[in-house]
């Protein structure tokens, strides 16, 4: 019996979603909480790999039992939400069919990065600060050419082990933003049926160098094209960036 759950986790806390060796990772922490309350040794899958730093919104991963587990699934995602500390939010666990896979069966995943202007206090960890106010519609411009990109070699970490760099990317889109502060900003929004791995932040950074004049609309293209991880901007910090939604086939994917 195939179950999800749905989570979302600050990132600074951990070594990325996926268990590295002597380091805290969300896999673990969630997987030895698993061990805990149910006595049983159990695998989950997650729907992406998030990076060291990196925060999600929402994650979706599953597990599986081959005989019932004697505790609910409301029971359980309570237990879970103590067991893992205050870094990680267990918001639901539901049956879903056998064959529907957390990483696989997504058809779409979306990414937020946001920046703030000046200085708050309120904000580290969570958004970027920035002095000088970035060019938009600069941004934005570039940003389409991402929706006609089809290979993405030039955003993808060097040496990683993605058998392919082609992803498709839907939407991707800049636009204003006020913190509950009411510090002003920015929010950078890109949404691709897949990313590879550093892909979103060393997009944001290049897009940024083209809203602060150092890129031109060409170059950016260029860049694109070049299809060489050199040729593109500094990979932004992970600690502004937050995997937002997930989405599946079924929305929502669950029996009930």
């Amino acid at each position: 019996m195939r179950r999800f759950i749905e989570l979302g986790y600050r990132g600074t806390s951990f070594h990325g979603w996926q268990r590295q060796p002597k380091e805290v990772s969300v896999q673990q922490t969630l997987e030895e909480a698993l061990a805990r309350v149910t006595g049983r040794e159990i695998a989950v899958t997650g729907a992406g790999r998030t990076d060291t730093g990196v925060h999600a919104r929402q994650m979706f991963t599953h597990f599986d039992v081959e005989d019932p587990l004697r505790i609910s699934d409301e029971r359980l995602a309570a237990a879970l939400n103590t067991m893992c500390g205050r870094d990680i939010t267990v918001k639901r666990i539901f049956r879903v069919s056998d064959d529907l896979h957390a990483r696989f069966s997504a058809i779409a995943r979306t990414y937020r990065y946001f920046i703030h202007y000046g200085k708050d206090p309120f904000l580290n960890g969570l958004s970027l600060q920035m002095s000088a106010p970035l060019d938009i519609n600069a941004m934005n411009l570039a940003a389409e050419l991402l929706k006609e990109t089809t290979d993405f070699t030039s955003f993808a970490k060097l040496g990683g082990n993605a058998k392919t760099n082609i992803c498709d990317v839907s939407k991707a889109l800049w636009t204003p933003h006020t913190f509950v502060t009411g510090t002003p900003g920015l929010m950078f929004e890109i949404t691709a049926n897949r990313f590879l791995r550093n892909m979103v932040r060393a997009i944001t950074g290049t897009l940024i160098e083209v809203g602060s004049g150092k890129c031109s609309m060409q170059e950016f293209q260029n860049v694109v094209e070049a299809r060489d991880r050199c040729a593109a901007g500094s990979s932004m910090p992970a600690h502004a960036l937050y995997l937002w939604s997930i989405k599946y086939p079924s929305d929502p994917p669950f029996f009930e």
